[in-house]
């Protein structure tokens, strides 16, 4: 059993545009955080450092294990364990902060991983999940596991807050990918929850339950048509889309490149589309080049639906 271990968990994307606070996917492609975990004989999880996309020390985000989402995961679950000691936690940041794409639940996910190898008794891979909710509560002030469950655990995951700690991979239809696309803006994620509308009309109640259900179906029975039926967002992206000011040129590129669907990365502004494999990397580029037009410089990953979660590193 080795004093220092090294984790990684990948990006992930909340939502995924028909399941609000229920549906995460894992991306693939390299996105993703990494936290170095060292023994220590000082009691409790402290941040040595936190190290930013650049790879140099980050300029505000806090190394107090009170207010990072990695050391406050990591802490729930040495406490769980009864662990005696400590451990020190390096974070070095690998997905952009306020994307859309899970950068607290990265932090989070991956110190629990690299923590939990430091137990005398590991727990399994699932078990982490809750520890690892309990730093994403901090960041996004809210209890959801739509962007801890699939970094921690990998592809589609339908995770509804009354089923938890209890989640459930979706099988996914082969040959359909994932294009996101980031461009370079911030949505802060707990800022934008707390400007959702607090109620909403009976008929737009169930037509989004209905599309959920629909995509779910699909899903499970690999009905590539019915995903383009019912990838859909009647009720959080009409409130959202307002503050990415390039998602409309680009889900316009992404549906016009015949994209299957295309919606808010969790609260934005990273974007979305699911297509087949095929057409993956066009569908890129042509959202790309929306984005741009714009003025908007962006990146963008393309991924299996099937994408691995969090892993020990050698």
């Amino acid at each position: 059993m080795s004093d220092t271990v090294t984790a990684f968990a990948p990006a992930s994307i909340g939502n995924v545009g028909v399941g609000f606070d229920m549906l995460g996917l894992a991306l693939a492609g390299g996105a993703g955080d990494t936290v170095i975990a060292s023994r220590s004989e000082t009691p409790g999880i402290a941040v040595a450092e936190v190290r930013g996309l650049d790879g140099e020390i980050h300029p505000y985000l806090s190394t107090d294990p009170k207010e990072n989402t990695a050391s406050i995961a990591a802490q729930a679950l040495w406490d769980a364990a009864g662990a005696t000691g400590g451990a020190s936690l390096k974070v070095h940041k690998g997905v952009p902060l306020q994307s859309g794409m899970g950068s607290s639940a990265a932090s989070a996910v991956a110190a629990v991983v690299a923590v939990n190898a430091l137990l005398d008794e590991p727990l399994a891979q699932q078990e982490l999940l809750p520890y690892a909710i309990e730093g994403e509560k901090y960041a996004s002030g809210g209890l959801h596991a739509d962007n801890v469950a699939p970094s921690l655990l990998g592809g589609l995951i339908l995770c509804p807050t009354v089923l938890l700690p209890e989640v459930v991979r979706l099988p996914t239809p082969a040959g359909v990918s994932v294009v996101l696309l980031h461009p370079e803006l911030q949505v802060n994620t707990a800022h934008a929850r707390r400007g959702l509308a607090k109620g909403y009309s009976m008929e737009q109640w169930l037509q989004q339950q209905g599309y959920l259900a629909g995509f779910i179906a699909a899903c499970m029975a690999g009905n590539v048509d019915l995903i383009g039926r019912t990838l859909r967002d009647v009720v959080i992206e009409p409130q959202r889309a307002a503050a990415v000011p390039c998602f409309e040129a680009v889900k316009g590129a992404a549906m016009d490149g015949g994209a299957l669907g295309c919606s808010l990365s969790g609260s934005g502004p990273s974007i979305f589309a699911l297509c087949e494999e095929r057409w993956a990397l066009n569908l890129a580029s042509a959202m790309e080049q929306a984005c741009r037009a714009l003025g908007i410089e962006c990146q963008s990953w393309v991924s299996p639906l099937d994408a691995e979660g969090a892993r020990l590193e050698p």
